[in-house]
């Protein structure tokens, strides 16, 4: 059986970044985000519908009944792709789907909830309230990183990130 690996996360963590760290390296990488993008491509209706979820939980739970199966079909068919290749799943929500036993390896990227805060605002414009409503949506990062393999603390500099892909990327390759 290949090795699987994930790397979760909260939001505004640098679940991102590191990954594009990773893809230099080159380990193939497949974000959920990016793939739940494809369902839902324009970034106008992503926002308004983003805004609806946020403010009813129903709502939210019928858009995920819908959107799940269909991410984690993609994500399967890229693991199936990359048989014994260093490869990663990005899956923000891993946790609270109960999807970690899916996997071999879990890497969680974690950052304190006030620098989720400040990322959010200041990189996608959030107000506080925003900002608090998605990070308060999904399970607290330091209870990710306690279920983790690895834990990637994303506090320092964007030279620390990277030196902290190119470890986890020799790790995926010990492992492999």
């Amino acid at each position: 059986m290949p090795l699987k690996a994930c790397i979760t996360g909260g939001i505004a963590c640098g679940k991102s970044l590191l990954s594009f760290y990773l893809r230099e390296l080159g380990v193939a990488v497949i974000d959920a985000d990016d793939v739940a993008h494809e369902f839902l491509p324009d970034p106008a209706e992503r926002r308004r519908i983003a805004r609806e979820v946020f403010a009813d939980p129903a709502k939210r739970k019928a858009l995920e009944a819908e959107l799940h199966p269909k991410i984690f079909a993609a994500i399967q068919a890229f693991h199936d792709r990359h048989r014994g290749q260093p490869a990663v799943a990005v899956i923000p929500l891993l946790f609270e789907l109960g999807r970690e036993r899916d996997y071999d390896f879990v890497c969680t990227v974690a950052a304190t909830p006030e620098e989720q805060i400040k990322r959010l605002m200041s990189t996608r414009g959030y107000t506080r309230e925003e900002a608090l409503a998605r990070i308060d949506a999904q399970l607290p990062v330091a209870e990710k990183a306690a279920k983790s393999d690895m834990v990637i603390r994303n506090s320092g500099s964007k030279a620390d990130l990277a030196q902290a892909a190119r470890t986890l990327a020799e790790r995926l390759g010990a492992l492999i």
